[in-house]
């Protein structure tokens, strides 16, 4: 695969990188061998996170026979203060089986609120710098959903990349924060380059988002079939034709603008409601036709959407300002009546 320079720190990382969170959904055995064949294949960039549940132990496990200086290992941490993000860190690397790492990031920052506590006194910038020092890890990131809280981050001198969802659907980073970027010399890691799943056609999709000036993609692969399709594209990255761009366009016009992104952060519903579950299921019955398997699945939720009392919490916090409530009311159309 070619290559692609991950801003300030240098890396030289393929296109297409591995994302480290549907290898929890397969058995120990298959998520190792899945992780070992993408480095087999050569992908160099591996992410994953403390939240990822078994991710980084799989990942670690993979890479122990001898892979380990063939990849980039990123990880990151939820962790806002200094002991704690300490603490994350040398987890990751009992987890990952490494000595270093070569990038952590501060994961998922919502808010400016949020940052400060980061980077002030006592703050998880004060570990990643003194970790660094110490050769623990040797570059520092930054992931989160919200292009503006982003544009003000990439001020700090000590970051050295961003990650944040990028795609056909969600846009949004397009402009300011990719120009940013560029000033800065950040690296842009992109997530959800698949839009949580939702588009289809991964070959338009990464290739789409290879067009920008982004350093690497890294979608969630669960399967050998999904590595070689996402591989090929990194291989070739070529722009889209015009037949291509009309199929990708069609695609997400049917997504819609009220597109759940499956982030989570309306998380938890004080009525115990998995809301982008519900939406998830939905999607399968509107975009595939699946309406008896998904309605199987609904009902065997411990709390479905009638359980909606419509407090509104949930859209308090969802960062693409989509009326969740409303969309509920249809899922429960959809399914119970």
């Amino acid at each position: 695969m070619q290559k692609r320079r991950l801003g300030k720190t240098g890396l030289q990382v393929t296109p297409v990188g591995f994302g480290g969170i549907p290898i929890q959904r397969l058995s120990e055995e298959d998520a190792v061998s899945l992780v070992r064949k993408a480095v087999e294949l050569g992908i160099n960039f591996i992410d994953t996170a403390r939240g990822y549940t078994t991710s980084e132990t799989r990942i670690g496990l993979a890479l122990a026979d001898g892979l380990r200086d063939q990849v980039y290992l990123a990880s990151k941490s939820m962790a806002r203060d200094a002991d704690g993000f300490r603490r994350e860190i040398e987890t990751s690397l009992t987890n990952l089986r490494t000595d270093y790492l070569d990038l952590y990031q501060f994961h998922n920052i919502r808010n400016l609120e949020t940052w400060e506590k980061v980077s002030g006194p006592g703050g998880a910038l004060e570990a990643a710098l003194k970790a660094k020092e110490e050769g623990l890890i040797r570059h520092i990131g930054v992931s989160g959903h919200l292009s503006d809280v982003l544009c003000e981050i990439t001020k700090n001198e000590h970051l050295e990349t961003i990650q944040v969802p990028f795609n056909p659907v969600e846009t949004r980073p397009a402009d300011k924060l990719l120009m940013l970027a560029q000033e800065r010399d950040l690296g842009i890691i992109v997530m959800k380059p698949l839009a949580g799943g939702a588009i289809d056609r991964a070959d338009l999709s990464l290739r789409w988002i290879l067009q920008y000036p982004v350093s690497v993609a890294i979608p969630g692969m669960d399967s050998l079939k999904q590595l070689e399709e996402n591989i090929a594209v990194g291989r070739d990255p070529r722009p889209l034709e015009p037949e291509e761009k009309r199929a990708l366009s069609e695609l997400t016009r049917k997504l819609g603008k009220d597109f759940c992104r499956r982030c989570e952060y309306c998380l938890p519903c004080p009525e115990g409601i998995d809301i982008p579950s519900m939406f998830l299921f939905e999607g399968y019955v509107q975009r595939y036709g699946l309406k008896d398997w998904a309605t199987e699945r609904y009902r065997a939720s411990k709390v479905t959407a009638s359980a909606c009392v419509e407090c509104g919490t949930c859209e308090t916090r969802c960062p693409y300002n989509l009326p969740i409530r409303n969309k509920l009311k249809r899922v429960r159309e959809l399914f119970e009546e």
